[in-house]
């Protein structure tokens, strides 16, 4: 391994910000993060980007260490990170010999007092933290006895890795649909592949829809409307295209106040909103910006939503014209069609046997990987 080759810097991994779920408890003292983060090609440093985007409050990372995940491994520390609210912060570049495939550990101690408000749920075979009562930053195991697994992800944002020039990210885009598995699975598929190039940068949070957000704390976890979000969670290096599968929310949500006082109809989109909107917010701002302009854009349709609580014909008739403008209208380069490779061929409006999770809205494990699988190859070539 050649470090002279190594001069561009990508993406590695990458998260959403949101507000947190809104508990009894919002704060946490003496604590210690950690994520194992997969390693999709080889580099020789590393950057990380940590987020306060959505706290009211700074917050100090009193310490900060990364290491492959082997024993005996060296811990590499970072300097500490103090985080503005409605902030973010980039590390200092640190050398880091990274093979392709390597899992590192990133691990954060947070040792005084700390608004727990900026971090997101994310699931999935390759997104499983930890977390500690103490200080184990730079332990190799973290206690038994106090530690737990988590699919909270606080702070940390963004791993970025200096590389080869021709890796290149994609980026995933969305709500709970990519929040949960199917990114991980497109990662998986990309190193049984031999796609060796790509790193998948999942960008979604549960909940969140393009064209409203709550400004409540019942829902604050839904995040961030599309045109507050979008701007953010397109930073990200060496990124070659992404993929929006979003507005299902926009479309489920609406119930009327006499049910549920923080749901009024008035949020209920027009097809023409959900058009206005994805071709505003979204494509026109990746096309309006000199660093985007590169960037493939490719829609994903909206997954069948039969059975589900709120279900209505009504509802699922926009839901069909909105996936027939986002297979035909040029202004993406491509779609990739979910709902054709998730539904029953003989009953479209519903999942295939074996690829609903329950609810009628989230897929199974096996339809997150067949997510996965519709994804073009020439996005991870």
């Amino acid at each position: 391994m050649n470090s002279s080759n190594f001069t561009k810097w990508v993406a590695c991994w990458g998260n959403a910000t949101s507000i947190t779920d809104r508990k009894e408890c919002v704060y946490a003292k003496d604590i210690t993060l950690r994520y194992p983060i997969y390693m999709p090609f080889a580099g020789s440093k590393l950057r990380l980007r940590f987020s306060n985007l959505t706290g009211t409050e700074p917050v100090t990372l009193s310490k900060i260490s990364i290491r492959r995940m082997a024993k005996g491994e060296n811990f590499i520390k970072l300097l500490p990170q103090t985080i503005l609210p409605d902030k973010e912060v980039t590390s200092e570049e640190v050398e880091c010999t990274i093979n392709a495939g390597d899992t590192i550990e990133v691990s954060i101690y947070l040792a005084d007092c700390t608004q727990m408000n900026a971090g997101t749920l994310i699931t999935g075979p390759l997104s499983k933290g930890q977390y500690a009562y103490g200080n184990f930053a730079e332990a190799e195991e973290l206690p038994l006895d106090l530690s737990r697994h988590t699919n909270w992800f606080y702070f940390l944002n963004t791993i970025d890795i200096l590389t080869e020039e021709k890796n290149h990210a994609l980026v995933c885009y969305g709500d709970s649909i990519t929040a949960q598995s199917w990114p991980d699975y497109l990662t998986l598929r990309a190193r049984e592949n031999n796609y060796n190039n790509v790193a998948i940068i999942r960008r979604a949070v549960s909940g969140t829809r393009i064209l409203r957000q709550y400004d409540c704390i019942t829902y604050q976890a839904y995040g961030l409307k599309g045109a507050t979000r979008f701007p953010i969670e397109m930073d990200v290096a060496g990124a070659s295209a992404v993929i929006i599968q979003h507005g299902i929310n926009d479309i489920i949500h609406p119930v009327g106040t006499d049910v549920n006082p923080f749901r009024p109809w008035s949020d209920m989109p027009t097809l023409e909103d959900l058009e206005k909107g994805t071709k505003e917010i979204y494509v026109d701002y990746i096309r309006n910006h000199p660093e985007l302009k590169h960037l493939k854009v490719y829609s994903g349709t909206l997954l069948p939503i039969y059975g589900w609580r709120t279900y209505n014909e009504e509802r699922d008739r926009l839901r069909v014209a909105f996936n027939e403008w986002l297979r035909t209208s040029e202004i993406f380069d491509g779609c990739v069609d979910f709902d054709k490779a998730l539904c029953d061929p003989d009953h479209p409006l519903c999942f295939a046997p074996g690829f609903d999770s329950g609810d009628h809205l989230h897929p199974s494990e096996k339809a997150y990987n067949a997510m996965a699988g519709a994804v073009p190859a020439e996005l991870l070539q």
